[in-house]
């Protein structure tokens, strides 16, 4: 019963970090629930008893993709926005 829980709450955090990062306006947000979208994935993947598909959804899909699209948007603020005439 328990766990029946714990996978329906994880399914609705999916749904829910899933289009909070599609639906969001300001990209930093989007791309701090891209991450939590991407350890809620590893989460699931454990649950399925993947623990080599989850320790890389963990390392590839929340650690490194979302350092590098941090690292986009820290390069994305720092460029000069041409002046409107």
């Amino acid at each position: 019963m328990l766990t029946m829980l714990f996978d329906a709450l994880l399914g609705l955090g999916l749904v829910v970090a899933a289009l909070g990062a599609l639906w969001s306006r300001d990209l930093f947000r989007a791309v701090v629930l891209f991450i939590v979208f991407g350890l809620l994935v590893a989460l699931a993947w454990i649950r399925l008893q993947a623990p080599d598909v989850a320790l890389a959804e963990a390392a590839i899909g929340a650690g490194l993709t979302g350092a590098l699209l941090l690292d986009a948007i820290g390069h994305l603020r720092r460029t000069p926005r041409p002046e409107k005439s």
